[in-house]
């Protein structure tokens, strides 16, 4: 298929709309909208935002699940030549309190609240200003000028979202130097990592384009195609994989607020999906649902998943999406920068996630000398082409250490070439934890367990895990003379932290092994952890 001539997010609908306006482009919870209808309601947003003062190069926020509206806010934002921000539906209040600071966003589009979450509770704790009608600027969050209500009633303070959009029918010409370029930050995603708070990924609008229109290619994904994605549009997968992947060739996205195996059945059989984001997890999901038969997801083909060859092999042959992809890859290189061909033989798709998509290019090097590494030989992966700008906000600091001195990006992980070139993923040099499809950091989880008056050290490793992947177990040394109760530091842990990130299990402890120079010998509690009953995969 031909690639579009776009090169940022909103041109994209717009070669879209102009191309095929009365063609679906969304549906979700019920409501369809075309191509021509999205950019028009895009259009709307774009021109209140600028009604309301921002201008090229400020952020907007969005903090909502898979809606609609997302899309709106999206693509308007990119029109209005904002960089858009998504932030996690997971996020706490003191999640956000570092998010709003670490991102600068100018205006904020949220949902009243989502899950446990209570959005409207923790923004009006972080910004009191935002509690009258009028104009007003936040002392905590000083770029923060605006908060939007999605869904739900405008509290004082905040603007409505459906007013908002009935005030400003239509999108201005914007001056020169105003509009989004190729090469502005499109998308920033704040992604977990091997520090204690998520770090900030920088993606430019020209390459979620191309590298998005290349990962669909590799899918064989077609104007007719309907793609179910459940995965959250604030994760990589979603914003810079699905989205322009579907959108660069005209296809269908079906929205599900958040994955439940019963409802994404009834989605793909009602609407006929084609195409799947999945994972592990959730094609196990689906298949063990109760109410799944064969015939429900007989429409589906293709998609992408992640995992092992039976992973790989149950999406394929279990839920039915015989040329379902493989594929490697990470938030800094665009979502993916490796996808097996849907025509493969599955045996090939299963064993090896491809070769690098256009553009990109992969090297293996030798962890003690550093050397480049021939084919067959494991080592650490490194990546050049579609690739982040850099990290952004506080996580800017780690940007020198990610990139070698002549610009590929140390992935962290480790794998090898075949003789043909085709990448295979074989682990994780870190300790990142990948539990459910998230990545979580153990700096993360330790910080918060350490945020317990009575924890003095603590240590946390992920255990590999049938279901989920990988499980969180944590070990956890008490202060002198505390005492500690598991399950008060699950509850602890569910107070301030996103779900995700709450630990599967926790061990009480008196110390933790180190070595004599006082190092934590973080394998020796990986094996002990791995042999724990409930650990067993």
């Amino acid at each position: 298929m031909r690639a579009p001539f776009a090169r940022t997010l909103h041109d994209l609908l717009e070669e879209q709309a102009a191309l095929r306006p009365d063609a679906l482009a969304v549906l979700c919870a019920g409501r369809s909208v075309t191509y021509a209808g999205l950019a028009r309601r895009a259009r709307a947003v774009a021109a209140a935002l600028r009604a309301g003062g921002l201008r090229h190069g400020e952020r907007v926020g969005i903090l909502m699940g898979n809606r609609t509206e997302f899309l709106e806010a999206l693509f308007g934002a990119s029109a209005a030549g904002a960089t858009v921000i998504p932030f996690s539906t997971w996020s706490t209040r003191q999640e956000l309190d570092f998010l709003l600071a670490d991102s600068g966003v100018r205006t904020l589009f949220a949902v009243p609240a989502f899950g446990k979450e209570d959005f409207c509770a923790s923004l009006a704790a972080l910004v009191p200003e935002a509690t009258h009608d009028g104009t007003w600027q936040s002392t905590r969050f000083p770029a923060l000028r605006e908060l939007v209500m999605v869904g739900g009633p405008a509290p004082a303070g905040w603007r409505d979202y459906e007013a908002l959009l009935a005030d400003e029918p239509d999108m201005p010409a914007l001056p020169p130097g105003e509009a989004a370029g190729a090469g502005d930050d499109g998308i920033v995603l704040y992604t977990s990592g091997s520090t204690s708070k998520p770090k900030a990924v920088r993606l430019v609008q020209h390459g979620i384009v191309e590298n998005g229109f290349n990962i669909g290619e590799r899918q064989g994904l077609l104007p007719d195609d309907r793609v179910l994605a459940a995965i959250p549009l604030f994760w990589a997968y979603g914003a810079v994989n699905a989205l322009p992947a579907t959108f660069g060739h005209g296809a269908a996205l079906v929205l599900q607020s958040r994955f439940e195996a019963g409802e994404a059945l009834d989605l793909i059989e009602r609407h006929r999906c084609t195409a799947i984001y999945t994972l592990p997890a959730m094609t196990a999901a689906l298949i063990r649902h109760p109410e799944f038969r064969p015939e429900r997801t007989r429409s589906l083909r293709k998609g992408l998943t992640i995992g092992s060859p039976q992973d790989v092999a149950s999406a394929a042959e279990g839920l039915g999406a015989a040329q379902i992809s493989n594929i490697y890859g990470s938030s800094e290189t665009y979502g993916n920068c490796c996808v097996t061909p849907h025509d493969w033989p599955l045996e090939l798709r299963s064993t090896c996630q491809g070769p690098p998509l256009p553009g990109v290019q992969l090297r293996i090097i030798d962890p003690e000398s550093g050397q480049q590494l021939g084919h067959g030989q494991p080592g650490l992966i490194e990546v050049t082409g579609y690739l982040m700008r850099g990290y952004g906000g506080a996580s800017a600091e780690h940007n020198a250490a990610v990139f070698t001195p002549d610009g590929w990006f140390r992935t962290g992980d480790i794998g090898q070439l075949d003789a043909e070139g085709y990448v295979q993923f074989l682990g994780r040099s870190g300790e990142m934890i990948k539990r459910s499809g998230i990545n979580v950091s153990p700096a993360e989880v330790e910080d918060a367990l350490l945020q317990h008056p009575a924890v003095s050290q603590v240590a946390v490793v992920g255990v590999p895990d049938r279901e989920k992947g990988e499980l969180i177990v944590a070990f956890v040394v008490p202060k002198p003379d505390a005492k500690l109760v598991a399950q008060d530091l699950v509850a602890h842990c569910r107070s301030i932290a996103s779900a995700y990130k709450v630990p599967d299990r926790i061990e009480i402890r008196e110390a933790l092994p180190t070595t004599v120079t006082g190092k934590l010998l973080r394998r020796s509690l990986k094996d002990e952890a791995a042999a724990l009953p409930s650990a067993k995969g």
